[in-house]
């Protein structure tokens, strides 16, 4: 009578894979979340410009109050800054009024 050997694989996950893994995730987070401390204190360093200087990239001083306000500590609020100010510019160059 004969036998078959028979191999059974599991499908289990080398702990270090995982390990390496969450790690690498938990950086990514990090990186983000300073990343969005770091534009946000650019953002509430725009305050000290002057209101000529913010006209001069197509800002205003309630324009910054209120984004940075709107937003969380760890929030990034420099994406929508750049859209209203390249909105802004656009309208100027095209020389329609914006908002």
């Amino acid at each position: 009578m004969r036998t078959a050997e028979q191999m059974i694989e599991l499908d289990i996950a080398e702990p270090r894979r995982a390990l390496m893994t969450r790690l690498g995730t938990a950086l990514t987070r990090i990186n983000s979340v300073w990343r969005a401390v770091c534009n946000r204190r650019a953002a509430n360093r725009l305050a000290d410009l002057d209101d000529f200087q913010l006209n001069d990239i197509g800002l205003r001083r309630s324009d910054i109050e209120q984004i940075v306000g709107s937003y969380g500590f760890a929030d990034d609020p420099s994406q929508q800054l750049m859209r209203l100010s390249a909105n802004r510019s656009h309208c100027a160059l095209r020389g329609l009024k914006s908002d």
